[in-house]
C-alpha cells in the first residue's frame, strides 16, 4: 500500500459542493479584497478562538510580524522564541527590527520549556511568543506567569494549532494576541496563502487593521507607515467552509494519533510524542524520533510510506541567521532525529496500519 503524507486532493472533493458555491458567490459579487467574506469569517473565527477581534492577513509570517509592530516592538528590543520552531517565528521578529533570543524546548513535547525562560529575559526582552507546534499547545500556565511578572507581550504562535486547547480553552486567545496560518497544509487551509491576528486587545486589533491596509482605515487616509497584507475575499470564503468541519476533521486526526501512539508505544529506538494531561492536540503533524532517521525514512519509503522532516536545520544554523553565539544542543538533536509521519484529516486507519506495519517491520518489533 502506497501511503500519502498529506491527501489534500481530498479536501476539495468532500467539500466540492459548497466550496464551488463560495467561489462563484465571490465571483460573481465583483469584490475580491476586504468585502463582506472576510468580514465575516473575522467574525466567526474569532468567535472560534473566544476573542472579540480577528484580523485577516496575508499569511501567518505576516500575522506575526503585525501584531509585533503594532505592539511596538522594533529596535533595540529582544523577543524571546524556541529555539526549536519553523523559523517565521524568528523571522517575524527580525522584521519587526527586533533581535530573536531563543529558549529550548522540552525534549519529550517538542514546545518551549517553561523552566528556561527567566534565563533567557534581560532588560532588552519585551515579548515571548510560545509556539503551539505541530499542534500541540505550549505550557502557557507558567509562560503567562512569568510573562505577568516581567511585563512582557506574549504573541501565540498558532500557525500549526487550529482548534487546539490548553486546559479546556482554545489557543488564539490564551495570550495578548496570536498569529494564525492559513497555508494550505494546515488544520485549516485555504487554497493558498492566508493568516489571521485575533486577540482581545481592541487598541492591538485596530493597529493590526492599519498596518495591513497601507497604515488605511479611510482610503487616501494614511494614519502609520504600513503594508500590504490581506486575506482576500475568495479565500476567506473558502475558510468559512472549511471552518465549520474544522473539528470534526480535528477528531479525525486524534484517532490517527491514537492509533499510533497505542501500536507504537515502547518500540526500541522510536520516541514518540508526549502529552501532557493539560493539553488537547490537533495533530497537524505527527513526529517522532530515531537516531537512524535517514535510515528510517529510506526504508519507508521503500515501502511505500510517504515522511518528511519538520525541520531539519534549526533557525539559529540556518544560513539567514549565521553563527550561533551559544550552542543550543536540544533543537539541534530534534533536527537531527524528528521524523513526521503520514497524517491528515484523509487518512484512513487501514493507511495508517501500514504505517505502523512498515515501521514495526523495519525496527524488528
Amino acid at each position: 500500500m502506497n501511503v500519502r503524507f498529506l491527501n489534500l486532493h481530498e479536501s476539495y472533493r468532500e467539500l466540492q459542493e459548497e466550496l464551488d458555491e463560495a467561489y462563484r458567490r465571490v465571483m460573481q459579487s465583483g469584490w475580491f479584497i476586504l468585502g463582506p467574506e472576510v468580514e465575516a469569517f473575522e467574525r466567526e473565527f474569532a468567535d472560534y478562538c473566544g476573542v472579540r477581534h480577528c484580523i485577516g492577513v496575508g499569511n501567518g509570517l505576516e500575522a506575526l510580524h503585525l501584531a509585533l509592530r503594532a505592539k511596538g516592538i522594533g529596535p533595540g528590543d529582544q523577543v524571546l522564541v524556541p529555539s526549536n520552531t519553523y523559523i517565521a517565528t524568528w523571522l517575524a521578529v527580525s522584521y519587526a527590527g527586533a533581535q530573536p533570543v531563543p529558549v529550548e524546548p522540552n525534549i519529550d513535547t517538542y514546545t518551549i520549556d517553561p523552566s528556561r525562560i527567566e534565563a533567557a529575559i534581560t532588560g532588552r526582552t519585551k515579548a515571548i511568543i510560545p509556539v503551539h507546534l505541530y499542534g500541540q499547545p505550549a505550557d502557557m500556565g507558567p509562560v503567562l506567569v512569568i510573562a505577568e511578572q516581567y511585563g512582557l507581550f506574549v504573541l501565540e504562535d498558532a500557525a500549526q494549532a487550529h482548534g487546539a486547547r490548553y486546559q479546556g480553552k482554545p489557543v488564539g486567545g490564551l495570550g495578548h494576541a496570536a498569529g494564525f496560518s492559513f497555508y494550505p497544509g494546515k488544520n485549516l487551509g485555504a487554497f493558498g496563502d492566508g493568516g489571521a491576528v485575533t486577540t482581545n486587545d481592541d487598541a492591538l486589533a485596530r493597529k493590526v487593521r492599519l498596518l495591513r491596509n497601507y497604515g488605511s482605515q479611510k482610503k487616501y487616509s494614511n494614519e502609520m507607515k504600513g503594508f500590504n497584507s490581506r486575506l482576500d475575499e475568495l479565500q476567506a470564503a473558502f475558510l468559512r467552509v472549511k471552518l465549520k468541519r474544522l473539528d470534526e476533521w480535528n477528531k479525525r486526526r486524534k484517532a490517527i494519533a491514537q492509533q499510533y501512539l497505542d501500536q507504537l508505544a515502547d518500540m526500541q529506538g522510536i520516541g514518540l510524542p508526549a502529552v501532557p494531561a493539560w493539553a488537547d492536540p490537533v495533530w497537524h503533524l505527527f513526529v517522532i524520533r530515531s537516531a537512524d532517521r535517514e535510515g528510517l525514512q529510506k526504508k519507508l519509503q521503500d515501502a511505500g510510506i510517504a515522511t518528511l522532516i519538520h525541520y531539519p536545520i534549526p533557525p539559529h544554523l540556518s544560513e539567514a541567521y549565521n553563527g550561533p553565539e551559544h550552542s543550543l544542543p536540544l533543537a539541534e538533536s530534534l533536527a537531527r532525529s524528528v521524523l513526521s509521519m503520514p497524517m491528515g484529516p484523509h487518512l484512513q486507519s487501514e493507511e495508517a496500519q501500514a504505517v505502523v506495519k512498515a515501521v514495526k517491520g523495519i525496527s524488528g518489533r
